[in-house]
């Protein structure tokens, strides 16, 4: 019996975008659907000293409704080193900071230029720390054709999931 989910990638998600993966022998990344814009595919807040602050990937947008999120590049280059100094400079004090400065710091010397792949990058990463062993893959990796729900099921039959 094979489990597998199916969500869109996010900069650093919740937990329980975790609980999920951990709960799944397979984990897809529905990324070749619409980007969102002043969505979690390219934010996440952190807590700091101030209070909160948003941390945002620049990426260009091409219109409205033109765009795939795995098709979604980076504007400015510079955001990885920006969000890591936010970071650094609000959890330097914490216990277990040098372990993320250990794990964490390598994916902000990224020259990853497309949003998927740097959100692909945090979830690999992450999960390898949580100790969570469930295959990541991508939608793209079964061209599949057909409406929402017809989609999202040819998908999971590709991927060998259970009825």
């Amino acid at each position: 019996m094979k489990r597998v989910a199916i969500l869109q990638s996010n900069y650093i998600p919740w937990k329980g975008y975790f609980d999920l993966i951990d709960r799944v022998d397979e984990f897809i990344l529905y990324d070749d659907r619409q980007y969102t814009r002043r969505d979690w595919r390219n934010h996440n807040l952190i807590k700091t000293p101030a209070g909160p602050r948003w941390l945002t990937i620049p990426v260009e947008v091409k219109g409205r409704y033109h765009q795939r999120i795995d098709e979604t590049v980076v504007s400015d280059p510079a955001w990885a080193a920006g969000h890591w100094s936010a970071i650094r400079s609000s959890y330097a004090k914490s216990a277990c900071f040098g372990y993320a400065l250990e794990h964490l710091a390598p994916l902000y010397q990224t020259a990853e230029t497309r949003l998927s792949r740097i959100n692909h990058s945090f979830l690999v990463a992450i999960c390898r720390l949580l100790g969570i062993t469930s295959r990541i893959s991508w939608s793209t990796d079964s061209p599949v054709e057909g409406d929402r729900t017809e989609r999202l099921v040819a998908i999971c039959r590709a991927a060998g999931a259970s009825a």
